[in-house]
């Protein structure tokens, strides 16, 4: 059983035999509709909206996720538990680590929660297979070459890397992370692994952190994905500068942007394009929902099969109401 404090908030409590005792859930009568079939299929586990779980997970996300908390909806919350043998080998591996870490540290690992954003099917091929890559975020300040996280007080730093899904949804993983002794790592340092035996990571902040730096040696043995957190929110590219600054609430203006769905622009579509390439889209299309494609090379053959100069009029359209 660990018990781990959100820096101040709240605290989570989690059975680590949860992680080698759930079965993973059957996706074979799920509708095709269902947004979340290839999280049931990737052995994720829906935790009930009314279970205390659920609620902490909730409160402790929408804290964080001012100035926008009031127009963000927590649509689902899932859970990385699963039977597979790699999945348990994985988290075994975890905990074996922390314990190391630990005894280095004169007995405490300094094992926190975390945010980690991205696409959907990034963070699903986290889930299964572990981080396969690391670098510089694609939001916000780099420090240095890593795993860059989002301390458990500031979710918002993450949702800024996630990306709208099909079904309008964007996802964050909220991760366990062994952080062990901490550096300050300088802003837009080049810095790629600790600067001495004595450190294990790196934060930008060693009184408040808000990004905690894993390095790509331990990526796969620091970092254990617990939750996904499935949400609608506005553009939030709108508020990055805000968030920088640190702007109250009250002063925040609500988003001018709206955002279209592949499949109301798909319907939009069909009304100017012949029958050959409308197939040719919604092939496209299907490939994607059904993860044969990633997100890039489906707008990629989007573009290619609709023209740019259409597109832009469509959205152009849309945000002034006349689609």
């Amino acid at each position: 059983m660990a018990q781990i404090e959100v820096e101040g908030q709240i605290s989570l409590t989690i059975d680590d035999d949860e992680i080698s005792d759930c079965g993973s859930v059957s996706d074979e009568t799920s509708p095709p509709s269902d947004p979340f079939m290839c999280f049931k299929r990737d052995g994720l586990v829906e935790v009930s909206e009314g279970s205390p779980e659920h609620h902490v997970l909730r409160g402790s996300f929408l804290v964080g996720m001012r100035p926008v908390a009031k127009q963000t909806n927590v649509v689902a919350i899932h859970k990385n538990s699963s039977s597979s043998l790699t999945r348990k080998a994985r988290f075994d591996s975890f905990r074996l680590f922390a314990e190391a870490v630990a005894e280095k540290c004169g007995g405490n690992a300094q094992e926190r929660y975390a945010w980690y954003g991205g696409t959907r099917e990034e963070l699903l091929e986290i889930v299964k297979h572990g981080f396969s890559r690391c670098g510089k975020p694609v939001h916000g300040q780099s420090y240095g070459v890593g795993v860059h996280l989002a301390s458990a007080k500031y979710p918002m730093e993450d949702a800024l890397s996630s990306e709208v899904d099909e079904y309008g949804l964007r996802h964050v993983l909220l991760c366990r992370v062994i952080l062990g002794d901490m550096e300050v790592v300088s802003p837009g340092s080049n810095q790629f692994h600790p600067s001495s035996q004595k450190f294990d990571s790196g934060v930008d902040n060693l009184s408040d952190p808000r990004r905690y730096i894993v390095w790509s040696a331990y990526m796969n043995s620091h970092i254990f994905p617990t939750f996904m957190i499935s949400f609608k929110a506005p553009s939030l590219k709108d508020f990055q500068g805000l968030l920088q600054a640190n702007v109250p609430r009250a002063n925040v203006l609500k988003p001018t942007t709206p955002w279209m769905s592949f499949p109301a622009l798909i319907t939009i579509l069909s009304r100017f394009l012949d029958p050959s390439k409308m197939a040719l889209i919604n092939k496209c299309y299907k490939d994607f929902r059904e993860r044969k494609i990633r997100r890039p090379e489906f707008i990629r053959k989007l573009r290619i099969a609709t023209g740019d100069e259409l597109l832009a009029k469509i959205v152009k359209r849309h945000r002034q109401g006349g689609v």
